[in-house]
């Protein structure tokens, strides 16, 4: 797919590890985006994943969670050994990751941040998640995101 590699798909491709990219068009500011961006991959939106810069305790830190729910903050602080947890600012996101907002993928990020992947996870045999632009998905194991992010798992979705 010419003209559409990224820093995740290129540490993808680098690294050898099994992956398919999906093109999507969906406004970024639409009302329940990830539930569209899912509509329009054909998936159950269980399985696409969005990937939210937050601030624990000071630093930076990577929750991926699925476009269904919202990050319980609670559960990430506690997931990385912190006591407080608060989504980190749109610039500080962006220039920590070296993606824009709607676009930020948890794999290929400019400074490697602690990341943590929700349990759910799991119980997929691939997911979905942002190639590092806005209108394109990334679908890939849950097992190959945890490894190449040296990610944790828990419990983070609520509602």
């Amino acid at each position: 797919m010419a003209g559409q590699g990224t820093p995740a798909t290129a540490l993808l491709t680098k690294r050898r590890v099994a992956h398919s990219t999906h093109p999507y068009d969906v406004s970024p500011d639409a009302p329940n985006y990830g539930a569209l961006v899912a509509a329009a991959l054909g998936v159950p939106p269980e399985r696409v994943f969005k990937t939210l810069i937050t601030v624990v305790d000071g630093a930076l830190a990577v929750a991926v969670v699925p476009v269904t729910g919202e990050l319980d903050l609670k559960a990430l602080a506690s997931a990385v050994g912190g006591k407080r947890a608060t989504l980190a600012d749109r610039a500080a996101a962006e220039r920590a990751t070296g993606y824009v907002r709607g676009g930020i993928s948890p794999l290929g990020q400019r400074k490697r941040l602690p990341t943590v992947l929700d349990s759910s996870a799991l119980t997929f045999p691939t997911i979905y998640v942002s190639a590092g632009r806005r209108g394109l998905q990334l679908q890939l194991t849950p097992a190959d995101l945890v490894a190449l992010t040296d990610a944790g798992t828990a419990p983070l979705a609520a509602g």
